[in-house]
């Protein structure tokens, strides 16, 4: 058979023709070095910091350093799964984790996998893990509360969504049940909450979820888990992942969020651990200089959006452990200088019986009754007058052989107050019972009961508002405030319950 050459090229040129011929190629380079979770690659001339990039073994790390020769990266991962002479290459993308709805419900690690055994999460969506944070400009103010649940809390302490506020105190004087009931307390409220879990053991987080799941808490909420035995790559990296998938329901779904980080102290010890294996220069207390920025930058995404962004929000719990209740420790100061006010939980209230173990003397949020109902702002002013001269009388007959009459009769409604604020873990409570609960603790109403009696006669007589007189509650959970009229009835029923509670005690 002959063949046409100059019809098999017209042909060929026919074909080929519109045809764009594109070369891909990745950038390779070459692990010179692996140890303790940092690895020296040579050969990657157009990485950049932050930029994902892929090993051999096929986990990931980011890049930490740009040096003259070579990149520096942490490993995420095995530190073991990464050795000398293997290959890494560019990926492109910066640092980036799944986000979106099918991540409610499940417990991932610090890069987003799945690891409650429940299978893969089905979303598309990645969100890169650090951002530019909203301005000024694009905020609007605190003004929306975020209710916890907790009496002392919502009442002296209160919290708004877009808030930063610190949970500070010792180990063991529960500092992350407080989280966990402000979590529960956001059921059926449209807020969603995001967990970070930084530095705990594995029976912890386990203990977390099921604390969550069994108060029907979990269907609205993502644990990010960094435990104890992850590298401290993972560490460092969680929390800021957290906010990623907490800045996708904020921006793009338009909704409420609540961040806890469980805690910013094992967070900044792992970045040190980091710093120091980078040979960065060592500062106070072995920091890096760079401490302040690493947690300034990660808490000031929290924001409330205006209505032209979608009016969306992050409200953050950092949580920082103390060393004997010393709050002058470096990383608590650089905590305190970021945050929105914080929460003192004190060694001797948590054992003295007093919980939750909140110091209301030095506690504070700097956006004050903006974030109240109306009617908890009404009745706030007084209980915290009430508790002020509580705690000055109280320290005073330490030193007065006789009391006089005024004197005790203060020191009594004191006593009834710290009766009143004390409430169990896990059982947080609705704004409206709250209102009528901090009535009882500064009306005075209580005054004829003996001490021992206070906690029994708030149970029976919210026990009885609640079957009896429920329309109280709804008129305050409708109009969130306390009118004259409404609380005429509520005083009325109040003194029938006390009747009622001392004939039943006779």
């Amino acid at each position: 058979m002959d063949f046409d050459v100059k019809e098999i090229s017209t042909l060929i040129k026919t074909r080929l023709e519109g045809y764009e011929f594109e070369a891909q190629g990745d950038e390779v380079g070459l692990v010179l070095e692996s140890a303790d979770g940092i690895a020296r690659i040579g050969g990657l001339p157009n990485a950049m910091i932050g930029e994902m990039i892929e090993f051999e073994s096929k986990i990931f790390g980011i890049v930490f350093n740009l040096e003259t020769d070579e990149v520096v990266v942490i490993i995420l991962g095995k530190k073991t799964d990464v050795r000398a002479g293997s290959w890494a290459k560019c990926t492109a993308r910066i640092m980036q984790v799944p986000v979106g709805n099918a991540l409610l419900g499940r417990i991932v690690n610090a890069i987003g996998d799945p690891i409650d055994g429940k299978g893969p999460v089905n979303t598309e969506k990645f969100r890169a893990v650090e951002c530019k944070v909203p301005g000024v400009i694009d905020r609007l103010p605190v003004s929306v509360p975020l209710q916890t649940g907790y009496k002392v809390v919502d009442g002296l302490i209160p919290i708004g969504r877009g808030q930063r506020e610190l949970i500070i105190g010792d180990r063991q004087t529960g500092k992350t049940t407080l989280a966990l009931d402000a979590i529960i307390n956001q059921k059926d409220t449209g807020v969603l909450c995001i967990y970070v879990a930084i530095g705990k053991k594995s029976a912890s987080i386990v203990e977390v979820a099921e604390i969550l799941r069994v108060n029907g808490a979990m269907d609205y909420t993502i644990i990010v888990d960094a435990s104890a035995d992850d590298p401290a790559s993972m560490q460092y990296l969680a929390p800021y992942s957290g906010t990623a998938m907490a800045e996708e329901f904020m921006h793009t779904y338009q909704k409420d969020v609540l961040v806890i980080y469980d805690d910013l102290t094992k967070h900044a010890n792992a970045y040190r651990m980091i710093s120091l294996l980078l040979k960065r220069p060592p500062g106070r207390e072995a920091f890096p200089g760079d401490i302040f920025y690493l947690h300034a930058r990660l808490l000031e995404r929290s924001a409330r959006l205006s209505k032209e962004l979608g009016g969306g929000s992050i409200t953050s719990f950092p949580i920082i452990e103390t060393q004997k209740g010393d709050i002058s420790t470096y990383v608590p100061t650089n905590v305190i200088s970021i945050t929105d006010g914080q929460i003192f939980l004190q060694s001797d209230l948590f054992y003295s019986g007093f919980r939750p173990a909140i110091n209301a003397g030095i506690s504070v949020s700097r956006v004050g009754g903006m974030a109240q109902i109306e009617a908890i702002r009404k009745l706030s002013g007084k209980l915290r007058l009430e508790l002020a001269r509580y705690k000055e009388k109280e320290s005073f007959t330490a030193f007065a052989s006789e009391l006089d009459e005024e004197t005790q009769k203060q020191l009594k409604r004191g006593k009834i107050l710290v009766e009143i604020l004390k409430q169990d873990k896990h059982k947080p409570i609705p704004v409206e019972e709250q209102v009528v609960n901090i009535y009882l603790a500064t009306s005075g109403i209580l005054e004829d009961l003996e001490i021992h009696d206070i906690k029994a006669a708030e149970t029976f007589i919210m026990t009885s508002v609640r079957t009896k007189h429920a329309d109280i509650f709804d008129t305050i959970r409708s109009t969130h405030k306390l009118t004259k009229e409404t609380e005429e009835q509520m005083v009325k029923v109040i003194k029938e319950a006390i009747s009622a509670f001392q004939i039943k005690k006779a």
